[in-house]
């Protein structure tokens, strides 16, 4: 308990007695401290009990004393000690009308009673208090440790935090999410903190922040856990009051057995990394077999089921819908879908296996499992943020280059270990695909289920049937023949002169001469069917309004 000016007064050897403010002797004495100056207030730092002899105060003048009264109780002065007999005989009563005024408790100091020993009495109440608070500490952390070292782990580690601090805990995971909170009710309330817990994830840890909540009347501190540049998880505690000593050390002991439980070594960081890159690089080689004995317990598992590879790259700002409103919450990036899917997994005890590959993320993740679906959530929270239309080039303005990069995501179709360069492959088309539409992910079904046609906008493709038709526009510009739409409707008619002619409104005969034409033109034959499908392949490439940029690499560097 802090020491009280009621605790002072109640101090036998003391023998002080209340003149004034008798109902506010309940507030807490940080210090005491004695000072004859007639403005001692740019020294006060407020909570002090300010001992006086009044040597330069004139202390009958009404207005003078109540001037001295009104300062020093708005700078934090909680009370007020006047030594009885040493320059008045009595309290005057100026100073006592005065401090009732201000509701100022006002102390009366017998002669006997030295002001060196109020201090000592104040110091000695402070150390005390200091003693408990640290005690108090210590005893919460061997509590805490126990608590984190026991079968329930963090969750009984946040019921005994949330009991020191008569308040409550909440412990979020590298993506955002609440995986535990004390008590119960107390998830409500954390998750409505969810873009506090963003803001602070996006800081090197450690970091801290103080938040409010218009829905909340409590206090909220969030701690970030970790040791690197991202934070491995964000711990919150809600009090009604700020935070004491001892509540501090019971935090600050949290964090660190949260961080210890959350933050794994380096060393076995890098080296599941490079067993992961290991096997990945061995069923892309198509050695099943190799990579499932090299896979071991960490990753065998995951090989044993059908799974997913996914293939994650970075999208520019310059890339992304204008729908993006500048300032708008970037996704996360790369990192954001991998502590997604990497939490997903950590949940439901799944096997992962990430692997960055220069400025790629490959995955590959259990078909139906939950962190297939952590990447689909993501992806479609991306698109709802960012906008699901692709970004013309150019389009990008010097202001709205700061909203950060979102992530294009290519996801294969379910297989097996034996056919995990295919699914790669897939995984790259779908990829591909995702950039030209503007989509934060495409699924290799939805692929090959569709058309060819919007595949032919790449900018590459239409160069290519400029290319090949340029010549046949350069003849029609003369005025001496309508050889492209020619030579599209006898395509499109599959060789069938007279449909094809009836079509263009000109004799058969007509539409021969202008074929014998264009395959003069050309200096290829339509009789050979790999020419007709160039052909009508880019008639359609340079007549389609859609595309845009994508691009995928053909193997990962590893």
């Amino acid at each position: 308990m802090p020491h009280t000016l009621a605790s002072l007064v109640n101090h036998t050897a003391l023998k002080l007695t209340v003149l004034a403010g008798e109902g506010h002797l309940d507030v807490p004495v940080r210090w005491a401290h004695a000072s004859e100056l007639i403005d001692p207030v740019p020294y006060m730092e407020g909570g002090e009990l300010l001992l006086i002899t009044a040597l330069k105060l004139d202390a009958e003048d009404a207005e003078a004393t109540r001037s001295y009264v009104r300062r020093i109780a708005e700078a934090g002065v909680v009370g007020l000690g006047f030594a009885v007999g040493v320059n008045y005989e009595g309290v005057p009563a100026a100073l006592v009308e005065a401090a009732r005024e201000q509701g100022l408790p006002l102390l009366g100091v017998p002669r006997r009673t030295p002001f060196i020993a109020i201090s000592k009495a104040v110091s000695a109440a402070v150390a005390a208090d200091q003693y408990r608070a640290v005690t108090a500490g210590f005893e919460a952390q061997r509590e805490l440790t126990r608590a984190a070292l026991g079968a329930e782990g963090p969750a009984e580690l946040l019921a005994r935090l949330a009991a020191h601090l008569d308040g409550w805990a909440a412990l979020y995971d590298a993506s955002g999410a609440v995986v535990a909170a004390a008590p119960d009710w107390a998830a409500r309330r954390a998750a409505r903190l969810a873009e506090d817990v963003g803001r602070l994830r996006e800081r090197p840890a450690p970091a801290s922040s103080v938040v409010s909540d218009t829905e909340g009347d409590d206090r909220v501190e969030l701690q970030s856990l970790g040791t690197g540049r991202r934070a491995r998880g964000v711990l919150a505690v809600g009090t009604a009051a700020p935070l004491g000593t001892a509540e501090r050390y019971a935090v600050h002991s949290a964090v660190a057995l949260l961080t210890l439980t959350t933050e794994r070594s380096r060393a076995l960081q890098d080296a599941e990394a490079r067993l992961g890159a290991a096997v990945l690089k061995m069923l892309l080689a198509g050695e099943p077999d190799h990579a499932r004995a090299v896979a071991g317990r960490l990753y065998g598992g995951l090989l044993d089921a059908p799974f997913r590879v996914v293939v994650a790259e970075p999208v520019p700002a310059e890339e992304q819908s204008p729908g993006a409103a500048e300032g708008a919450v970037s996704p996360g990036g790369l990192d954001g879908l991998a502590d997604a899917m990497d939490s997903a997994a950590a949940r439901t005890g799944e096997a992962l296996l990430a692997v960055p590959d220069g400025g790629r993320l490959i995955v590959l993740v259990t078909d139906g499992g939950a962190a297939a679906d952590a990447c689909a959530a993501y992806a479609a929270e991306a698109e709802a943020r960012v906008g699901a239309q692709p970004r013309p080039r150019g389009r990008a303005g010097r202001g709205e280059s700061g909203r950060g990069e979102t992530v294009a995501v290519g996801l294969s179709a379910p297989t097996g270990p034996m056919a995990a360069a295919n699914a790669y492959r897939q995984a790259e088309q779908a990829l591909s695909v995702a950039r030209r539409r503007g989509r934060a992910l495409v699924e290799h079904e939805d692929v090959a289920a569709g058309s060819v046609l919007p595949l032919l906008a790449d900018d590459a493709v239409r160069a290519f049937a400029d290319g090949l038709l340029r010549a046949l526009r350069e003849h029609d510009a003369t005025g001496r023949g309508d050889l492209v739409a020619s030579l599209r409707a006898w395509l499109a008619r599959h060789g069938q002169w007279d449909a094809a002619a009836a079509d263009l409104g000109v004799h058969r005969h007509t539409l021969r001469y202008r074929m014998r034409r264009v395959e003069e033109i050309l200096g290829r034959s339509l009789d050979d069917a790999d020419v007709r499908m160039e052909l009508w392949l880019a008639l359609k490439a340079t007549s389609t309004s859609e595309g845009n940029e994508g691009g995928a690499g053909s193997s990962p560097s590893l």
